[in-house]
C-alpha cells in the first residue's frame, strides 16, 4: 500500500471514530482519542513524506534551499502545536519550546500533569481557553461573512484584518502547515487539489472554517427571514418519525358540586376523545462550493446561499401553513376544516367592516368543546391578505364611529387593538393568485384557549441541520442542509373564516 493510501486508510479510521462518537451524541472516549491521536501522528508523518516525494517529482532533487524552507516549516510546526497542547492543559510552553522538545515530549508531559493535578479545565465545568487555531478558524470564518456584506454582533478578533483574504489566501495559510513552501507559485487548480486531499480529515482547518462560516450564515438567515405562521401556529415537539396518534384529549372536568357537612364528594368520570395523527417528514436540499466557485473566488456559496437555504426551510412552512387555510382540506373527522358544519365559517363573504368583525368574534367565541361545553376562545390574531391591512388599523384604532344620525358613537372594536394581533400575509395574495382575485380572511382563537394547526419538529429542532458530507461525491465540498417538521390541523375550533372580496390591483 503506498503512503497516500495509508494515509487515505488513516483518516477513513478517524472519521469513523468521530460519527461513532456523534452518533452516539457523546465525546470521544480514553481509548478513542488515544487511538484519534496516533493517527493523527501517523498523518502527519506521511503529509511531510507525501510532501517531500511530490516534490523531488517536481524539481528532479531537493537543493539546499527547500531543505532549508522545510526544516523552517517544521520548527514552525512543532512550535504551534506545542503551543497549543499546553494552553489546553494550562502548562507553560516556553521552557518545552527553548528546550527543543519533541511533540510526543510534550504530550507525554501533558498526561503527567494531569495525573498529578486531575482533569484538564474543560472538566471541572469551566471554559478551555481557546489555541491559536481555533481562534484563527473563527476569525476567518467571521471574515468569509463580513467580506459578504453580513452585519455581526460581534465578530472574532483579527477578522477584519483578514476581510481582504481571498479563499485562495485563505486556502494558503491553512495548508502552510502541511510542510510546502511552495504554496504561492501553485495554481489555484492545484491549491484546490490540495485541499481536496483534507476533505476526509475531520481536523483539517480550511473544511472547518468553511463550516463554521456556513454555520453562522444559515442562523442568521434562519432568524431574520419574514414569515408569519409562527405569530399565530402552535409549536409541538415529536421524537421520532412514527404516526403519533397517542394524543388524546381527556374529558371536562365537571362542575363543582356542593358537599354537605358531612357529605362525600362525588367522583367525576371522563369520557376520553381521540385527536388527530400527527407526524413528521424529512425535507432538504444540496448544495456544492465547486471547483470553479473556488477559483473564482465566489465566496457567496459559503455564505448568502446557505442563508437564502435556510430561509427557505422557514418559507416553505409558511406555505404549507396557509396552504391548508386556503385549499380548506379535509381534516380528522373527515369534513373541510372551514364548513358549515364545523359553524366557522361565514355564509357571505365580505370586507373588513365593524359588522364583519362582530360576527367573526361572535361566531369563534360560540364554539362549544367535544362534550358540549363552552371552549371560551379569546379571539387572538387577525390573519389578512395584503391590501385588507389599512381597512384593519382604520377599524380598530379608531374610538369613535359615525352613526347613521352622522353622530360619533364608541366604536366596540376599539378596546379589541390592544388584544388581537393583525398579520398580513402576501403569501395569501400568491397562492390566491395576485391582486383583483378574491381573497379570504381569518380570525383565530388564543393558543391557551383551544389548538388550532400545530407545527411540530423533531426534538424541538426547528433550525435546520446542516454538515459536510463524508464522501465528496463531486468536484468540489458538498453540504447537506435539512429539517424535519410536519404540520397538522388540531381543532377546527381554532380559527373562523371569512371568504371575503376581491383585493384590488394598486397598480390598475
Amino acid at each position: 500500500m503506498n503512503k497516500k493510501a495509508q494515509r487515505h486508510a488513516k483518516l477513513s479510521r478517524q472519521q469513523e471514530i468521530v460519527n461513532a462518537a456523534k452518533n452516539a451524541g457523546r465525546d470521544l472516549t480514553a481509548e478513542e482519542q488515544v487511538e484519534f491521536d496516533s493517527l493523527q501522528r501517523e498523518i502527519e508523518t506521511l503529509n511531510a513524506e507525501i510532501s517531500a516525494e511530490e516534490q523531488n517529482e517536481e524539481t528532479g532533487s531537493a537543493d539546499s534551499n527547500t531543505d532549508v524552507q522545510r526544516a523552517l516549516q517544521d520548527e514552525r510546526n512543532r512550535i504551534r502545536t506545542i503551543t497549543d497542547i499546553c494552553g489546553e492543559f494550562g502548562m507553560d510552553a516556553k521552557p518545552y519550546i527553548d528546550g527543543e522538545a519533541t511533540v510526543d515530549a510534550v504530550r507525554a508531559a501533558a498526561l503527567d500533569h494531569v495525573r498529578k493535578n486531575g482533569s484538564p479545565i474543560a472538566a471541572r465545568g469551566v471554559d478551555v481557553i481557546k489555541t491559536a487555531e481555533d481562534k484563527f478558524r473563527e476569525a476567518a470564518a467571521d471574515a468569509l461573512l463580513l467580506r459578504s456584506g453580513m452585519s455581526l454582533n460581534n465578530p472574532a478578533d483579527g477578522s477584519r484584518q483578514m476581510m481582504g483574504m481571498s479563499l485562495r489566501d485563505l486556502a494558503i495559510e491553512c495548508l502552510s502547515g502541511d510542510g510546502d513552501g511552495n504554496l504561492n507559485r501553485r495554481t489555484s487548480d492545484e491549491l484546490f487539489g490540495l485541499l481536496q486531499r483534507q476533505y476526509y480529515n475531520p481536523t483539517a482547518a480550511f473544511p472547518a472554517i468553511l463550516d463554521n462560516a456556513i454555520n453562522k450564515a444559515y442562523v442568521e438567515g434562519h432568524k431574520t427571514v419574514a414569515v408569519t405562521f409562527d405569530r399565530w401556529t402552535k409549536k409541538g415537539s415529536l421524537k421520532d418519525f412514527k404516526t403519533n396518534d397517542n394524543n388524546y384529549l381527556a374529558g371536562p372536568a365537571g362542575e363543582f358540586l356542593e358537599v354537605p357537612e358531612g357529605g362525600e364528594l362525588k367522583h367525576d368520570t371522563f369520557n376520553d376523545v381521540k385527536r388527530p395523527t400527527r407526524k413528521l417528514k424529512t425535507y432538504g436540499r444540496q448544495f456544492t462550493l465547486t471547483r470553479q466557485a473556488f477559483i473564482n473566488d465566489d465566496i457567496d456559496l459559503v455564505t448568502k446561499i446557505p442563508a437564502k437555504y435556510a430561509a427557505s426551510a422557514r418559507k416553505t412552512i409558511n406555505k404549507q401553513v396557509y396552504n391548508i387555510l386556503l385549499k380548506n382540506p379535509a381534516i380528522y373527522d373527515g369534513t373541510p376544516l372551514f364548513s358549515n358544519s364545523h359553524k366557522n365559517v361565514l355564509a357571505t363573504g365580505t370586507g373588513i367592516t365593524r359588522e364583519s368583525m362582530q360576527k367573526m368574534i361572535l361566531a369563534l367565541q360560540g364554539q362549544l368543546d367535544e362534550f358540549g361545553d363552552a371552549i371560551i376562545v379569546r379571539p387572538a390574531t387577525l390573519v389578512v391578505p395584503s391590501g385588507m391591512g389599512f381597512d384593519v388599523f382604520t377599524i380598530f384604532n379608531s374610538p369613535t364611529i359615525n352613526t347613521s344620525g352622522n353622530t360619533q358613537a364608541v366604536n366596540p372594536l376599539f378596546r379589541y387593538a390592544s388584544s388581537i394581533e393583525i398579520v398580513e400575509e402576501p403569501t395569501i395574495n400568491a397562492l390566491c393568485g395576485g391582486y383583483g382575485k378574491t381573497m379570504p380572511w381569518f380570525l383565530i382563537g388564543h393558543q391557551d384557549d383551544t389548538d388550532f394547526i400545530e407545527v411540530d419538529y423533531l426534538n424541538g429542532q426547528e433550525i435546520p441541520t446542516i454538515r459536510r458530507m463524508e464522501t465528496p461525491g463531486q468536484l468540489g465540498f458538498v453540504w447537506d442542509i435539512y429539517l424535519d417538521w410536519g404540520v397538522a390541523v388540531m381543532d377546527w375550533r381554532g380559527a373562523v373564516k371569512n371568504n371575503g372580496i376581491v383585493v384590488g390591483d394598486p397598480l390598475a
